[in-house]
Order: C-alpha cells, then sequence, then structure tokens
C-alpha cells in the first residue's frame, strides 16, 4: 500500500493544484469563478486545465432529466458530463474529455469492480484508503498534462456525499503542501432591513471546512454589493488568510465579466506567489472588446427558441452561450423569445404564433421524446414557407425533414421511428439499423442503461462545396463536430429530398449530418451540436453564420 501511495504522490509533484470549494449554499458560481481563474492563467500563457468532481451517486448525468440537472454537456470523446465542463471550455478555449469529470458513482463502482477481480487481495474495503486513494488517482489523470489543475468539488461543505473527497484534498494538501491552493466561495448576504452585509454564514462555512481538515488560502465572497475594505480585514482575520486573499463577486450583468473584476480584484497575485509563477499578466485585451459587444451591444436581433424544457432554461446552456458568442462577434444582443413548443399544438396558441411571426429568426433545439413534436414541426414549416432564417439542431434537422416529408413531398405518415415505431415511412430511424446494415465499427455508440444506444462524441463531417454551411465553415471541406442522439436520418429518401430542393450539405460515413433549403434566405439544420464547440474567443461558424444571417434577413413581420 506505502508503495502505491508513494507513486500516486511522486505523480502529482509537478502539476499545482487549485481547489475550488463552496459554502453556505448551492448556485454561488463555483463553476464561473473556477473557469475565470483558468481563463486567467490561461491568458497569462499558462498550462492549465480543469476538473469537475460530482459528489452525486449517479454514474453520469446522462440519464437524469434535463428539468432535474440541467444540459448535459458532451466531449469531444464521448463523455456525458456535468454542464460546468461547457463553462471550462468555452471560458479556456480548450477540448476537455470525460477524464475532467467524475462522480461518487464512478468512484465506487471503479473499487466494487475492483474488489471483485480480487485487486485488493481480499483486504476489507473501506472509505479511506480505497474510495479517497481512487479520488486521488482520477485527480491525478486529470492534472496529468496541465502545469496547473483547476479542481471544482460540486456541492457544499457539510454535504455528508462531499466527506470523502474533501478528505481526498486533506490527503493531497497535506503531503503536496504549497503545491496545492484552496479557493472556498462563499455568501456574503445583504440584510435590506439593516442595510448591512452579514459576515457570519462565512465565518461558519470556514468553521466547517476547517472541522474536516481544511483551511482556506482564499475567500471568494458572492455578494450583491461592493464589500468595504474593513469588513476585508474582518475576514481576513477571523477567517486566517492573507488580506490580498480576500476576493469579492459581486453579481455582474454577464459571467464573462467575471475574469476581468477578478483580475482587477487581485485574485491573481496570490496564486503566482503560492506557486512561485512571477508576475502574471494575462492578455485580456480581446476579452475585453467581447465583453464590451455583449454588454454595450450596436444592434439586436429576436430568435424565437422553440423548446420544450422551459422551465429550466440551463437545460439549453451551451446553446445560450453559443449565441451570446455569436452576438459578440456580431456586436448584437440576442434578444431570445422562448415559445413553449406544447403551447403551438394548442387550440388557442395565438401568444406562441405571434411570437413566432416577430422574431427575425427561428431556433428549434435538440430534445427527447414525442412532447411537444408538432409545435416544433409547425415552427418548421411557419420559417420555411415564410423565408425566415432558420436553424436545426439534432432533433431540429430531424423535425425538419419529417416537416418538409409530408409537406412537400407530399409523403403520407411520414414519422420517425422516435414516435412511431410501426410507421411505413420511416424519414428517421433507429441508429442500430444502420449499424447493422452497414457494418461500421467505427461509429462510436454506447449502450444506454435505459435500453438502446446513443452516437456520443466526436465525428467527422464532409460538407459539400458551394452550400451555405460549406460557406459558415469558411469553405472548409472537413468539419468535426460533437453528437448525441438516438435516431438518424434516412438515406432512403435522400434522392427525393433533394430534387424537390432540400439538399444534404453535410455527411459522414453514409449518414446525413446536415441540411438546407436550396431557394430560401438561409435554412440550416445540423444532426450534430454545434452549441458543444462554442468559446467566447473562438464561437463555433454554424451558430455564428445563423446570427450573422439572422441579422442581414431582418424583414418586416410575416403572418402565420
Amino acid at each position: 500500500m506505502h508503495s502505491f501511495l508513494s507513486s500516486v504522490w511522486i505523480g502529482l509533484k509537478m502539476t499545482n493544484y487549485i481547489v475550488v470549494t463552496g459554502g453556505v449554499l448551492s448556485s454561488l458560481g463555483k463553476g464561473v469563478t473556477s473557469a475565470s481563474v483558468a481563463a486567467l492563467l490561461r491568458n497569462a500563457n499558462q498550462n492549465v486545465s480543469m476538473l469537475k468532481i460530482d459528489p452525486y451517486i449517479n454514474v453520469d448525468p446522462g440519464t437524469m432529466s434535463p428539468l432535474e440537472h440541467g444540459e448535459v454537456f458532451v466531449t469531444a470523446d464521448g463523455g456525458e458530463t456535468d454542464l460546468d465542463l461547457g463553462h471550462y471550455e468555452r471560458f479556456i478555449d480548450a477540448t476537455l474529455s470525460k477524464r475532467n469529470n467524475f462522480t461518487t458513482g464512478q468512484v465506487y463502482q471503479t473499487v466494487i469492480e475492483k474488489e471483485r477481480r480480487g485487486d485488493y487481495l481480499g483486504k476489507t474495503i473501506q472509505v479511506v484508503p480505497h474510495i479517497t486513494d481512487e479520488i486521488i488517482r482520477r485527480i491525478k489523470i486529470a492534472g496529468k498534462e496541465a502545469d496547473t489543475l483547476v479542481v471544482e468539488l460540486g456541492g457544499t461543505v457539510g454535504d455528508i456525499e462531499g466527506l470523502p473527497f474533501y478528505e481526498a484534498i486533506r490527503q493531497l494538501k497535506h503531503r503536496l503542501k504549497s503545491k496545492v491552493f484552496n479557493i472556498h466561495v462563499t455568501l456574503l448576504p445583504y440584510l435590506a432591513v439593516a442595510d448591512e452585509l452579514k459576515t457570519k454564514p462565512t465565518q461558519h462555512s470556514v468553521q466547517e471546512l476547517r472541522r474536516i481538515g481544511l483551511s482556506p488560502d482564499m475567500l471568494v465572497l458572492r455578494s450583491e454589493k461592493s464589500i468595504p475594505k474593513e469588513m476585508k480585514r474582518k475576514l481576513s482575520e477571523a477567517c486566517d488568510v492573507e488580506a490580498d486573499c480576500v476576493i469579492e463577486a459581486i453579481d455582474a450583468k454577464s459571467v464573462y465579466e467575471m475574469p476581468l473584476k477578478f483580475y482587477e480584484d487581485g485574485l491573481l497575485k496570490p496564486i503566482a506567489k503560492a506557486f512561485e509563477l512571477g508576475d502574471l499578466k494575462p492578455n485580456l485585451r480581446e476579452w475585453k472588446r467581447l465583453v464590451k459587444n455583449i454588454l454595450e451591444p450596436s444592434r439586436e436581433v429576436t430568435i424565437a427558441f422553440v423548446g420544450k424544457y422551459l422551465e429550466l432554461k440551463e437545460s439549453y446552456k451551451s446553446l445560450i452561450e453559443a449565441l451570446i458568442h455569436a452576438g459578440a462577434h456580431n456586436d448584437a444582443k440576442i434578444l431570445l423569445k422562448w415559445i413553449d413548443s406544447e403551447a403551438l399544438e394548442s387550440a388557442d396558441a395565438q401568444e406562441a404564433q405571434n411570437a413566432l411571426k416577430s422574431a427575425d429568426a427561428v431556433l428549434v433545439p435538440g430534445g427527447f421524446g414525442s412532447r411537444g413534436v408538432e409545435g416544433k414541426i409547425r415552427a418548421i414549416r411557419f420559417a420555411r414557407e415564410n423565408g425566415k432564417v432558420f436553424l436545426g439542431i439534432c432533433l431540429g434537422l430531424q423535425l425538419a425533414m419529417i416537416e418538409f416529408a409530408r409537406n412537400v413531398l407530399r409523403i403520407e405518415g411520414a414519422a420517425s421511428q422516435e414516435f412511431d415505431r410501426e410507421t411505413k415511412e420511416p424519414i428517421i430511424y433507429l441508429i442500430d439499423e444502420f449499424i447493422d446494415q452497414s457494418g461500421d465499427k467505427q461509429i462510436r455508440t454506447r449502450q444506454s442503461p435505459m435500453g438502446g444506444t446513443m452516437r456520443l462524441g466526436e465525428y467527422e463531417c464532409n460538407l459539400k462545396a458551394g452550400t451555405k454551411l460549406a460557406k459558415a465553415y469558411d469553405g472548409a471541406e472537413k468539419i468535426h463536430e460533437r453528437h448525441r442522439h438516438r435516431y438518424e436520418a434516412n438515406g432512403k429518401y435522400r434522392e427525393a429530398f433533394e430534387n424537390a430542393g432540400m439538399i444534404v450539405s453535410g455527411e459522414a460515413r453514409g449518414l446525413i449530418e446536415a441540411i438546407e433549403l436550396r431557394d430560401h434566405p438561409w435554412f440550416v439544420a445540423v444532426q450534430f451540436h454545434p452549441e458543444f464547440t462554442s468559446r467566447l474567443q473562438n464561437p463555433n461558424r454554424a451558430i455564428l453564420a445563423f446570427v450573422e444571417n439572422a441579422l442581414k434577413h431582418k424583414a418586416p413581420r410575416c403572418s402565420l
């Protein structure tokens, strides 16, 4: 056991670790704080990577409801991960992998599998050292190629499910000393009746952190109001952190302001000092320009967002952020008109119809299940017939093809096998059928515990020259985008579609990856999820072109 632990610690010695923990309550912004710290280091030419640890027992969020958990982010290598990995990629403009996120479920699953194989030679398996060793091993893997790894520990200090992780971090800090730097994000609530910020929640949170063996090196204080210097000094003494390590995180209009605000408040200096990195001066010129465009745009465009998970907007987190990126690069504010696709199906759909009519463009995102599908089809038909700029993503592509088959090709009963297993006109069919017919072993799928397979992760897509999509990607012949879906467009109908004006503009290994209308200002739909590869400083080209064309083709309102 001693030799195993020694090898672990030796492997960790070359990497600096910034561990971000949270106190008082959830949703304080640990993810944005972590991403902001990493963005500052990256823009100061540091080799940085990131890790999200989720204490929930689910093996991954793949089978969790979007209304329960929010978006499932997909990595290039096919991992279904926490949505915070999306923050990380968007802020540091890097491609992360499934190793950059792990859960309690994965840790225990691995330890139990090892025990079943006899790897532990019959020893009694315990949280310490076996579970904590596995946590440390995974942290080591995530930080292997980075000079600095920013680790976000999900949940709140004191949560029972987080205790093994805090113990693992305690062990890490005990052995590596100055190579581990703890940032504790906590709340400084403002009581209007007393016109006062209160420090006690932060003090108690730090006490709880100390009780389990950790002391913060820095406090990031979430607050509605600017924090007086005297209060910062008070917290510095009460929580035993240096005066320059008490950093404020005041509510911002945009999350992309936070790296700038943190830098102005001196967050980077104590970290550079602790890790002996010298005087770090990040180049934030481009970042500042884009943030200015987000906060003070010179124009605006309205997009009808036709979805069905509207009760929790974080279900579409990456897509919302990708639109913001595209808006920033076009100096334009993106005004989203949220339209519940089920509302378009109701007898009294006038309000939803009016929202659709008044928009400059229509967006139909991905989703699973039959709820709201007919409303999405109605929105797609409206965009097609009225020349509205349109982008369909994943299910949006599939429904665009079904709508075209029904209303242009006049194929009676055109449907998807996802919603009608017995359909005689499967415009969209189960991916298993394609794999069985093609014998293609290079299509990456994952067997879902809920049944069926999914195509996950990054794939190469060949673009057809001269198409709107190829133009969006600057004339590229091949692109790489990420997928998360179970059903595919049926190539049997391709010739009929193309003869009628809906052309295939992207394909891969015989699979239809993108379609567009020949005689339309801009009507494009893609099977992949372009939002997963969009970053503030490097927006996805398909979404950028969508916003550019929405601005270009702003037109008088038309009737439904």
